[in-house]
């Protein structure tokens, strides 16, 4: 048995076309989506995202603006320059590239955004609806996450799932969002003891762990679905997951490859989640 393969820059390939037609609907009716992305500082890896995003937005028809802070800039200037967005109602979703300067607090950040702009899915009020699983902006990575897995016809429900890794930004949010789904969710970690026995019993396992090639093919369980959220570089300079790939695929049921994976959908939940922003402060439905 070999593994079926999530690919997500083929799914996400066919969602932006859906938005592309949302988006030129929506111009119709005289609304361009926006997305601005706040900057601060000069970060390779950073810089190559938001570049990543701008394209993205570009190939669906959608504005955006990069605005580019330089290091120094305070927690202040920040804050304000927030608070201008929050009121230009040309703006429909706010993104600030994380990591900020050590001089500025990201909580304080996250939580100036508009809630209603906040396109990231990080702000407080987005959070707590997540949890008690009303409509909200859902953080756009284990949004996308959700969306492999459903894109193959996989059952969520009843099933047990495995988060190793407990970020705000990727492990939290998905397994309460398999939760949402009716999944029995246990959440594994860098502190947690003989977690073989706890991936063993996965029927979803989703690694964001940071460690190259982490997860073997003896700690996964025949036919599991699995999620590979780690890119990590080798010393070749080669991209490569938190799960051994080559090790996993013929034990696997499904597996998500890295790269090519979990990364492109996220970008693609950003684009979506913006266009829903803009629906919702204009009141126009495409």
């Amino acid at each position: 048995m070999t593994a079926d393969i999530i690919s997500g820059k083929e799914l996400s390939a066919q969602i932006k076309r859906n938005l592309s037609q949302e988006i030129l609907q929506l111009k119709e009716k005289n609304l361009v989506p926006k997305l601005v992305v706040v900057l601060v500082g000069d970060n390779p890896a950073s810089l190559s995202y938001v570049k990543g995003k701008e394209k993205a937005a570009a190939e669906v028809g959608m504005d955006s603006d990069l605005i580019r802070l330089p290091v120094e800039t305070s927690e202040q200037e920040l804050l304000s320059l927030l608070d201008q967005l929050n009121q230009d109602s040309s703006v429909h979703g706010i993104l600030v590239q994380l990591p900020l300067p050590e001089q500025i607090d990201e909580q304080k950040v996250i939580d100036r955004i508009d809630p209603k702009k906040d396109v990231d899915g990080f702000h407080p009020i987005n959070i707590g609806k997540m949890m008690t699983g009303e409509d909200s902006f859902l953080p756009c990575t284990p949004y996308g996450i959700i969306e492999m897995i459903k894109s193959k016809g996989i059952e969520i429900e009843g099933k047990h799932a495995v988060v190793i890794g407990r970020s705000n930004i990727v492990g939290k949010p998905v397994g309460q969002l398999l939760l949402n789904e009716n999944a029995t969710v246990t959440y594994c970690h860098s502190r947690t003891k003989n977690m073989r026995e706890f991936t063993q019993k996965a029927d979803i396992l989703v690694v964001a762990i940071g460690r190259e090639n982490y997860i073997k093919s003896e700690d996964i369980k025949e036919g599991a679905v699995i999620i590979d959220v780690g890119i990590n570089r080798t010393v070749e300079g080669k991209l490569t997951g938190d799960v051994d790939f080559e090790g996993c695929k013929d034990k696997a049921g499904f597996i998500t490859p890295v790269p090519g994976g979990v990364g492109p959908m996220t970008i693609t939940m950003l684009l979506s989640n913006t266009i829903k922003a803009a629906k919702g402060l204009t009141g126009i439905e495409g």
